[in-house]
């Protein structure tokens, strides 16, 4: 099954919609929380010939809290690279996953979180092998599972001290089709509702 970008993105609204609908019906005894986070991270990646390289890039990611620890997220992510070979070909990835993130916070000013998020890898700028030749662009499913540590600065801010994320693509590259990924990241928590 392929899914373009405008059903993951139908489908990730329908599903905030729903969660911010739900919340708003069901009775809080305090109000929710509503982060926005911007992160730099750098993505390791290997080609079929075993050779492994950097994407660097940035991640924003919303996500609302729905009850107890648990919430919704979505997550963008934008990574890229140059000279992934000895040919000269760049990469540029753009990732666009939704899914629940659950976290778990032992102290007030610690918080740690995973999630499991699924959406669509869009890899630009590139060669991707297929049966009428090659091709510069493709999309495919990603998934995204993994976590982190924030630690909170104020009642809107928290430092997000690390993230690392397995992603899974499945971009032709002439053999699995497979790409398995590890995308570590830091950055700021903008906490927009407490």
């Amino acid at each position: 099954m392929r899914m373009t970008l405008r059903t993951l993105l139908l489908t990730g609204a329908i599903t905030w919609t729903s969660a911010i609908a739900y919340g708003q019906a069901a009775p809080a005894p305090q109000p929710h929380e509503v982060d926005l986070t911007f992160t730099y991270g750098a993505q390791r990646s290997n080609l079929t010939t075993g050779s492994d390289f950097w994407l660097r890039g940035g991640a924003l990611d919303l996500s609302a809290e729905l009850y107890h620890g648990w919430s919704i997220v979505a997550n963008i992510a934008g990574e890229r690279a140059s000279n992934i070979n000895s040919r000269g070909v760049n990469l540029t990835m753009v990732t666009t996953t939704f899914g629940p993130r659950y976290t778990w916070s032992p102290k007030r000013k610690l918080s740690v979180f995973g999630h499991g998020l699924i959406g669509e890898a869009l890899g630009l700028d590139s060669v991707f092998p297929s049966p009428t030749g090659a091709q510069t662009d493709s999309n495919t499913l990603a998934l995204q599972v993994g976590g982190g540590v924030d630690l909170r600065l104020s009642k809107h801010f928290a430092a997000r001290a690390l993230q690392a994320d397995w992603v899974r693509t499945q971009f032709p590259n002439s053999t699995t089709n497979v790409q398995n990924n590890l995308r570590l990241g830091a950055g700021i928590v903008f906490r927009l509702q407490r």
